[in-house]
């Protein structure tokens, strides 16, 4: 189960929002090891830049661009991971948009095969097909299993006191 701060899902959620038609992408890190997202990192779709070439995908045989695809430049990884490095953390959350009519917030191919070279992350998708509904998106987090994304469940909360996630759900004493 992913248990995610509000003010965190907004932040993804207005990402989304902001960069629709194009697929918006980033990473919350979090303390290695604890499996809890604390830091919100958005991060520039590579794909959405004017002189993206494409990417063609051999088994959908299909060319991506920013609309329907993520990735960010391999330089933007270096920093990040070197930034994870120096604070200790993780990619807890990797997340993104879908965008395209159609296009719900459920793993593609291309989502999956990405989703392998970070198995220990939750992978949220935000469905953000129509960015003018004012209500909230279809948000879903996916988990690697047997190198399948398996959807979880995701609990949404204020804080992450009681939350039994970490160190903080401990209260202060008086």
């Amino acid at each position: 189960m992913l248990v995610i701060r509000a003010d965190l899902v907004d932040e993804i959620v207005a990402h989304a929002r902001r960069d629709h038609p194009n697929e918006a992408c980033g990473v919350v890190a979090g303390p290695e090891g604890s499996d809890r997202p604390e830091r919100f990192i958005p991060m520039v779709n590579a794909a959405a830049l004017p002189d993206y070439p494409g990417f063609h995908h051999p088994e959908t045989d299909t060319v991506r661009f920013g609309d329907t695809f993520y990735t960010w430049e391999s330089k933007a990884d270096l920093v990040l991971n070197r930034e994870l490095d120096a604070r200790g953390e993780a990619m807890v959350v990797i997340y993104h948009s879908h965008t395209k009519p159609g296009s719900e917030a459920y793993p593609s191919v291309i989502d999956e095969e990405i989703a392998q070279g970070f198995p220990d992350a939750h992978h949220v998708i935000v469905g953000m097909q129509d960015p003018t509904n004012p209500g909230p998106p279809d948000l879903r987090s996916y988990r690697m299993v047997d190198a399948a994304l398996v959807e979880e469940d995701v609990e949404v909360v204020e804080s992450y006191m009681f939350a039994h996630t970490g160190a903080d759900a401990i209260p202060d004493k008086d």
